[in-house]
């Protein structure tokens, strides 16, 4: 299940992909509009800043812009920036793998297989959709 946070920041970004090109949007625009609390979307804009998703500018015309066009920026890159896996099962994990505690092996596990196709399923899924398909 996917946290507050990666809700949040999905809603914000596709927000922004709608501006793309356009100027910026400052912090009380996504909020309202997206009903995300400005505090918590404050630290979620900085870490998306951070990852090089987003840069700001100050003053009267300031606020947050996407660095990169939305074609180029997938589900799969956001999801894994705020959720780290995104496999069910540590064990059918790309990225964070750790053998299973519970099976002798993990060849004929009955789990394990089920997991790794819903896993593979949802990586493609996410890496096929980039923002500019969700605007």
């Amino acid at each position: 299940m996917l946290t507050q946070k990666t809700r949040y920041s999905m809603l914000a970004m596709v927000r922004l992909a709608k501006e793309y090109g356009k100027g910026t949007l400052m912090i009380n625009e996504i909020a309202e509009s997206e009903k995300i609390p400005k505090r918590f979307l404050e630290s979620i804009l900085l870490e998306l800043k951070k990852n090089g998703y987003l840069d700001s500018k100050l003053g009267k015309t300031g606020g947050y812009f996407l660095m990169k066009d939305p074609a180029s920026i997938n589900l799969l890159e956001i999801v894994r920036l705020f959720e780290g896996s995104i496999a069910m099962l540590r064990c059918t994990s790309e990225r964070f793998y750790e053998p299973c505690d519970h099976c002798k092996d993990e060849a004929t596990c009955a789990i394990r297989g089920p997991f790794k196709d819903i896993r593979d399923y949802t990586f493609n899924k996410l890496a096929s959709t980039s923002l500019a398909m969700m605007v």
